[in-house]
């Protein structure tokens, strides 16, 4: 379909039950499912004669932790028959599992075990959900707003050991008295000397 309101109508009446709301905005259309009907909606998406939307572009993921539903799961499709785009998202629960797409869009591996390593977002069916950016020994999930800013372990591969290690941070003195300023307005003591001038 050439125009997006009318992809909008054909989606809303032919999916009328799983389609919570939709609308149109920077010339893309936005969908909000159940994440129970995920499958229906996407296969319905790619085959169908007047959508064709054949390419899964990503899948990431946002984290609400004051919320019930804590992640808001976002999948981005493409149609290149009709140059238009779908963003289709649903909010789930912290220990919830989501369907994986890899039987519809074989692409959706990399892209769900992404959102596992960095979100903790298991995906149901998936033929090798394990992390993918991070060390298979990393702890936690770096996405998530209540991860650590700092902590007391790196991480570094050790010449000697062949092999990826962790240890405790060890922070040299001259990183301890940093000042905090911006390089622009200058630190004190240079500012100090120019006056002097």
């Amino acid at each position: 379909m050439k125009n997006l309101n009318d992809l909008e109508k054909k989606i809303n009446s032919e999916l009328a039950t799983k389609i919570n709301e939709s609308k149109i905005t920077h010339n893309q259309l936005y969908l909000k499912i159940d994440h129970e009907d995920l499958l229906d909606v996407v296969t319905f998406l790619k085959i169908n004669k007047d959508t064709k939307f054949r390419q899964l572009i990503d899948i990431t993921a946002v984290d609400y932790p004051e919320k019930q539903q804590r992640f808001k799961m976002i999948y981005l499709f493409l149609s290149h028959q009709h140059n238009q785009r779908i963003v289709l998202s649903f909010a789930i629960n912290e220990n919830e599992f989501v369907t994986s797409l890899t039987k519809i869009f074989p692409a959706a591996n990399w892209m769900e075990r992404e959102v596992f390593d960095m979100y903790g977002i298991k995906f149901k069916d998936h033929p090798d959900l394990r992390r993918i950016l991070t060390d298979y020994q990393f702890e936690g999930f770096p996405l998530r707003k209540d991860f650590p800013l700092t902590g007391d372990k790196e991480v570094r591969y050790s010449e000697t050991e062949k092999k990826v290690i962790y240890e405790p941070v060890k922070l040299e003195q001259n990183y301890r008295n940093f000042d905090y300023q911006s390089p622009w307005e200058g630190t004190k003591y240079i500012r100090k000397e120019v006056k002097k001038d």
